[in-house]
């Protein structure tokens, strides 16, 4: 790690080598709970999701449809509580098996919305596939995540998708930011 990242860094949370362990087992998990036959929609909610849905989609061992939406809920670190899809999906969904994929699950709020949107067209399941969960920060208990990576402390986390003002995105792991840098 560079000299001058290390000072916005208070610490790793997870390694570049936990996150494909862990990817590469949940990429198994979802092979074995559906069958060739299945058509499934991996939906990646952007930004956040792309890094781990590319990585999660090489390690699904089926043929997959890979689409989009771009929902936003948050205004700088904090969650405005406030839902609004920016990108619709392209594909239709009706009959299809929906596996939601997200990089962080905080309040559950953003998306349960998702969730809601996304039954009105029919889908033949919905499940969700996260890579961090906060579940101490849940508001919304109707939430229910099929896969998870991992659950993570209520701290504001950076890396491999996430990001601080769309930056930090592109590095290999989760680290924990310090709080001088981004108040």
């Amino acid at each position: 790690m560079r000299a001058d990242l290390k000072e916005k860094v208070d610490r790793v949370l997870i390694t570049e080598e936990e996150i494909k362990k862990r990817v590469k087992k949940l990429g198994a998990q979802i092979t074995a709970d559906y069958s060739l036959d299945d058509d499934i929609v991996m939906v990646g909610i952007l930004r956040g999701a792309v890094m781990f849905m590319s990585d999660l989609a090489r390690c699904v061992d089926l043929p997959v449809t890979l689409d989009f939406m771009d929902v936003s809920s948050y205004d700088g670190t904090k969650s405005s509580g406030i839902v609004r899809i920016i990108k619709d999906l392209e594909e239709n969904i009706a009959g299809r098996h929906i596996l939601i994929v997200e990089d962080i699950i905080d309040t559950g709020l953003t998306l349960r919305h998702v969730v809601s949107f996304l039954e009105t067209r029919n889908p033949a399941s919905i499940k969700i596939c996260t890579l961090l969960d906060k579940p101490e920060r849940r508001k919304e208990k109707k939430v229910e995540v099929d896969y998870n990576g991992f659950e993570i402390p209520d701290e504001f986390v950076v890396g491999y998708g996430l990001d601080y003002q769309e930056k930090f995105r592109n590095l290999p792991y989760i680290f924990v930011l310090k709080e001088e840098f981004y108040e």
